[in-house]
C-alpha cells in the first residue's frame, strides 16, 4: 500500500504527459489496469466529473469518479497528442488501446524513477484509491460503485486501516458537542 505522498511521487514521475495521465486516471478514478487503457475520448463528462467505463470487469458498465486534475492532465494531452478515440492509444494503430503490459512497463519505470520503494503492479493504484477514499470519511457504498464491485465484501478487502488512520480517529465522547 502506498501513502498519498508516495502515490503523488509516482504519478509525477514519468516525463511523458501520456504516462503520467495514465497513471493519474488509474489512481484517480480507481480503474483497473484493462479499463485504464481503454479510457476514451466520449466517456468523459466533465459536467458531472465523472468517467464511463465501458464493459469493465464482468462486461458491466459503470461511472466512477473523475478528478479535476486527471481532466486537466487529459486536456493537456490531448492538446499534445490530439488522439482520435483512446487517450492511450497504440503507436502502431491509432485506434487501439495500448497494452496492459505496456501500462504495467510505464507504472515499473515510474516505481523506479520516483524512488518509491514499495512493491506491487498497478493495481496498487486502485487499491490506494479506495483505501484513501476511505479514510477521508467516503461511505463504502459509493467507493463499492465506482469500483464496479456488486459485492460490498468485496470492496471490504480493499480497505487497508493504516496506523495513521487510526491514531486520528476519536472516540465520540470526546467529539465537542459531547464536552462538558
Amino acid at each position: 500500500m502506498l501513502n498519498r505522498q508516495e502515490v503523488q511521487r509516482l504519478i509525477d514521475a514519468p516525463r511523458n504527459i501520456k504516462h503520467r495521465t495514465l497513471l493519474a486516471m488509474t489512481y484517480g478514478s480507481g480503474l483497473r489496469v484493462s479499463e485504464a487503457v481503454r479510457v476514451r475520448i466520449a466517456d468523459i463528462d466533465r459536467g458531472r466529473m465523472m468517467l464511463r467505463v465501458e464493459q469493465g470487469k464482468g462486461r458491466r458498465d459503470r461511472y466512477t469518479i473523475l478528478s479535476a486534475r486527471a481532466l486537466a492532465l487529459l486536456e493537456e494531452l490531448w492538446r499534445w497528442e490530439r488522439p482520435q478515440e483512446y487517450f492511450f492509444f497504440n503507436r502502431r494503430d491509432r485506434h487501439q488501446p495500448i497494452c496492459v503490459g505496456t501500462a504495467q512497463a510505464v507504472y515499473y519505470a515510474a516505481l523506479r524513477t520516483s524512488g518509491v520503494r514499495r512493491v506491487g503492479g498497478i493495481h496498487v493504484l486502485r487499491h490506494c484509491f479506495a483505501t484513501h477514499l476511505m479514510e477521508e470519511g467516503t461511505d463504502i457504498y459509493t467507493i463499492k460503485r465506482w469500483m464496479g464491485h456488486t459485492a460490498l465484501v468485496t470492496t471490504g478487502r480493499y480497505m487497508h486501516v493504516t496506523a495513521e488512520h487510526l491514531a486520528r480517529v476519536k472516540s465520540p465522547l470526546d467529539h465537542p458537542y459531547n464536552a462538558a
